[in-house]
């Protein structure tokens, strides 16, 4: 196997430190050396027996070292790289963006025998030698460097007289190499992209300790699917704004890469790109253009919970279970009237989830999946924004991506779980089911904690309180904690309490049409019209939407509930408790609530602030119930106890 290393490789890379195009290279074949992770990605060093060089593989390569197809000590060939210089260290660091393995781990490390003309002497290489070292012959005194990349003179004539009055995207094109995204990194030096406006925000302005100025952002898709965002400020903005058109296709140049920002990144890219005046932004005209493939990053159904009320988008897959029809939603900002569908899918983790579509893709998608809908079809969605209406929920966005039975693995493998076994398993929404601990991979209900600015005084465990430590933030009849900014976020947290009352004269339930649950309306002479649906029924359900009192020992609350939490709290759905008061009449009505009573349960709960009647207040209301787990209960105090005494 040793053999198969190829002789000299990291010689022809240091000549080459930017090939034109990965079909003209020799066969590269190194040894991987102290492979280890960093981040998303794998750090290695590449050695052909005499020299060596620090490496990267990409991130797209990291699942062909996770499955073990590419080991420490074993051999890979390389079909692209790019060879980086890092200013700071005086050193090169070579970036493999695509190979494949050739060898499992070799027994130890290869090394080469040099061997000079006509002496007969063997030289081996030093273990440690880097790629700035030179190789001496100690008999000749022989230095044996790595050549350097020579161009002709007379073949750069040529290329410039073919090119020179060519149109400067066609001269780009022609005279540098595209790189593409998934090898760019902040240290690499000149590079041209080839990429499509995928999706283009507004301009912004913004003002600051250092002045005013404006932003604006765009994000861009080479032509394998690899996305990043690139951003640019003042001149820079002003610049290029209307010169970027969504759809259209560009060469750029001459922009700075960091490591991008989690909180505000859009895009799967470990990096962010910034153009300033000086960069170089031409569009492709006249030339083939390219539809860029759509790259998933999918999440599974049960681990969408920390995600909720995040800025970070995610990609789902799933089969499709239902699909409504098509709603008329009125935008409270400026009262216009657009389309709205809702579909439910399911993956293989039995959990279902609420897609809503927006816009042209709830009339377009939406409809075909409508017509499709009993053949059960597999949807892969990019860009979909996790919310927490229902406990957990997507929205698709403008440059949200729907593909419907894509040809991929996880669709095939989705599928075949599907007609197996999946249509007949009982599937539960992701909402209803945020389980106590984590090990499903869902939000825990003792992973939410409050705020460090709204403790008053130590809350017993990381995610929970009692009503009297978090209700001076909630109610502002306590006074002596400020109400929750009025653009805040919701602010979650879990109670462990038990409902001491429902008010039996309150309104219970609504009335809820079948398909959207909104609520109805009595139509003339007979039946219930639905606005979300704009159509008549001839029979609707009851949902329910009521309060209860809420106490532990500290102290005592009401909390809002709504239909799902409802039904595990009373016991029943609202259509049989109404059913239960007509016949059985109100003192059997009665009875059922208090059984629903003195019952101790654990709360997930939101802290919304709002407006009424001029006046601030904090709406509270149950998101998730379930009972008290003494086995799981136990294993978190233990795990806080012994926080608390590593602590001392």
């Amino acid at each position: 196997m040793a053999k198969a290393v190829s002789p000299d490789a990291i010689s022809f890379i240091l000549a080459n430190p930017c090939p034109d195009s990965s079909s003209d290279l020799p066969e590269i074949i190194v040894q991987v050396l102290d492979l280890k992770p960093t981040g998303n990605t794998y750090m290695f060093m590449a050695s052909d027996g005499k020299m060596k060089v620090r490496a990267l593989l990409q991130s797209a390569l990291s699942s062909e070292v996770t499955s073990g197809n590419i080991q420490n000590l074993g051999l890979i060939r390389v079909l692209d790289y790019t060879l980086n210089n890092i200013p700071t260290k005086n050193e090169k660091f070579l970036i493999v963006s695509k190979c494949e393995a050739v060898s499992p781990a070799l027994e130890a490390e290869y090394k080469a025998e040099v061997k000079t003309e006509g002496s007969g002497i063997v030289l081996k290489p030093k273990q440690e030698m880097d790629v700035e070292s030179e190789v001496r012959s100690e008999a000749k005194g022989i230095v044996l460097k790595p050549k350097e990349e020579v161009v002709a003179k007379s073949a750069a004539q040529i290329v410039h007289e073919q090119h020179g009055n060519m149109a400067p995207a066609a001269r780009m094109a022609m005279t540098r190499r595209i790189h593409p995204l998934v090898s760019l990194n902040p240290y690499q030096g000149i590079w041209t992209i080839k990429v499509r406006v995928t999706s283009k925000g507004n301009m912004r302005t913004y003002k600051n300790a250092r002045g005013e100025g404006c932003v604006f952002n765009v994000e861009l898709t080479d032509e394998d699917g690899t996305q990043i965002q690139a951003t640019m400020f003042n001149e820079a903005a002003r610049k290029f704004f209307d010169k970027f058109q969504m759809g259209k296709v560009y060469y750029i140049s001459k922009g700075t890469l960091k490591v991008a920002n989690k909180q505000f990144k859009t895009v799967q890219n470990d990096y962010e790109m910034t153009l300033n005046e000086n960069s170089e932004v031409e569009e492709a005209r006249n030339e083939a253009t390219f539809i860029p493939e759509t790259k998933f990053k999918f999440i599974p159904i049960d681990e969408l919970g920390p995600y909720v009320n995040g800025r970070e988008l995610v990609d789902v897959i799933g089969v499709v279970q239902s699909v409504s029809p098509t709603m008329s939603i009125r935008r409270k900002i400026n009262n216009e009237t657009i389309p709205k569908r809702d579909i439910t899918i399911a993956d293989e983790t039995k959990k279902t989830v609420v897609v809503s579509l927006w816009n042209d893709l709830a009339t377009s998608i939406g409809q075909e999946l409508l017509d499709m809908a009993d053949k059960s079809p597999v949807v892969a969605i990019k860009s979909l924004k996790v919310g927490d209406f229902q406990g957990v929920s997507l929205s698709a966005l403008s440059k949200s991506i729907v593909v419907v039975n894509p040809d991929t693995p996880e669709a095939k493998k989705l599928r075949s779980w599907y007609d197996s076994e999946g249509k007949d398993t009982d599937l539960a929404a992701i909402g209803s089911g945020l389980s106590l601990s984590t090990q499903s991979g869902t939000r825990s209900m003792y992973s939410d904690s409050l705020p460090s600015s709204y403790h008053q005084q130590p809350i017993p465990g990381r995610g929970q309180g009692t009503i009297c430590t978090v209700a001076p933030y909630m109610f502002h009849k306590f006074g002596s904690r400020k109400l929750l900014n009025s653009s805040q976020n919701p602010v979650f947290f879990c109670i462990k309490a038990y409902i001491s009352y429902i008010k039996p004269d309150q309104a219970m339930w609504y009335r809820a049409c079948k398909t959207c649950n909104k609520k109805v309306t009595e139509a003339v002479g007979s039946g219930y019209w639905c606005e979300g649906c704009q159509k008549n029924e001839d029979n609707c359900s009851l949902r329910y939407i009521m309060a209860v009192k809420v106490s532990d020992a500290s102290g005592e609350a009401y909390l809002s509930v709504f239909n799902e939490q409802a039904e595990k709290i009373i016991g029943c759905s609202a259509d049989e408790l109404n059913d239960l008061k007509s016949q059985d009449g109100d003192s059997a009505y009665q009875a059922k609530l208090k059984e629903a009573t003195w019952v101790r349960h654990l709360f997930r709960v939101s802290v919304t602030p709002h407006e009424y009647n001029n006046e601030k207040k904090q709406r509270i209301t149950i998101r998730a119930v379930s009972p008290i787990d003494y086995a799981t209960e136990s294993k978190y105090l233990i795990e806080e106890i012994s926080k608390m005494r590593v602590s001392k």
